[in-house]
């Protein structure tokens, strides 16, 4: 039996539907990613599955109780939010000591559990400062024992990084897998970045509009969209009409196409101009034309003798097996 079970979850704001007949399965331990854009619903549904939000139809069921019901403080979650919303007033240690403060846990016992928490998120010796003297990443992390230092039986995360700089967003999410497995932490995280889904989810569920449009292990998200939405929103895929896509391949297609950057590569015998390019550190991204057809072209950056300039003359080829055909 699954250990989290949302069953024809309904939200609406008067007529607005912001999401119907949601149902997912969770697995004990497992990490999932709500994945989308912004307004697809995402952190509507975890607002919901913490009760912050109300429902307006369905069930949320955890560990086989239904937890709609319940109010918030009775539903055993810990929640992160993109805002650290911890009190200015209170040393590190005290932000996490509040939520057993609330679950009136003894203070000899409070003590060593907050010790544990700080010590898990590597802040041990920050614990007596306050939150104007701690950055951003550690303010985040101190938020993040707050949630774990209850011991909650499901952890949500919504956005928690995306207000941190790039270095500290790539160390506190590899920090926060390694708690996840560590602890064996139920634990659903919400993003808008392809790269944190892609590198921290054991599931990643990916939204739009409402709804959950594919859903499956990083792999079979990246390799194989089911629709052009999801194609367009991982791995910047080329998205082809058919009539277009039948110009560059010359022969029939009978649906859209995509096509990964990375499946094109230089040395065929499609010809092609390079119309520009972008540096992505390790990666070079082109833009080609070949045969009227505009591409992007991802190469390992090797070495700079490598880099074709701007109107170079090119072959392609187009690695067969990468070619998605999709809705």
């Amino acid at each position: 039996m699954s250990f989290l079970s949302i069953q024809k979850l309904d939200k609406r704001y008067g007529t607005t539907s912001i999401f119907t007949g949601i149902d997912c399965e969770i697995a004990r331990g497992e990490f999932v990613t709500l994945l989308g854009p912004s307004g697809c619903g995402k952190s509507t549904l975890l607002r919901c599955i913490a009760g912050l939000t109300d429902v307006s139809g369905g069930r949320i069921l955890v560990d086989g109780q239904d937890i709609v019901p319940l109010p918030p403080q009775k539903r055993g979650i810990g929640m992160v939010f993109q805002s650290y919303a911890l009190f200015p007033n209170m040393t590190a240690a005290q932000n996490v000591a509040f939520g057993l403060r609330m679950q009136k846990v003894g203070k000899t016992e409070s003590d060593k559990r907050v010790v544990d928490a700080l010590a898990m998120v590597e802040l041990g010796e920050f614990a007596a400062r306050y939150p104007s003297q701690l950055s951003g990443g550690q303010c985040q992390r101190v938020a993040l024992a707050r949630s774990l230092v209850t011991r909650p039986r499901l952890l949500l995360l919504d956005e928690p990084l995306s207000a941190l700089d790039a270095r500290i967003r790539k160390l506190l999410r590899e920090q926060i897998r390694g708690i996840q497995q560590e602890l064996g932490l139920t634990t659903i995280f919400v993003t808008h970045d392809q790269e944190e889904a892609l590198t921290m989810s054991d599931r990643i569920f990916l939204m739009n509009a409402g709804q959950i449009v594919q859903s499956g292990d990083a792999e079979t998200l990246y390799t194989a969209p089911v629709d052009a939405f999801a194609a367009g929103f991982i791995g910047n895929y080329n998205l082809l009409d058919a009539c277009v896509a039948e110009a560059l391949l010359r022969r029939t297609m009978t649906c859209r196409i995509a096509i990964r950057p990375e499946a094109i590569g230089f040395g065929g015998d499609i010809d092609a101009q390079i119309k520009g390019h972008s540096l992505l550190g390790n990666v070079i991204r082109y833009r080609v034309e070949a045969r009227g057809v505009e591409l992007v072209v991802d190469v390992l950056n090797r070495s700079a003798a490598d880099l074709h300039a701007t109107g170079t003359l090119v072959g392609l080829s187009i690695d067969d097996s990468a070619i998605r055909e999709v809705a």
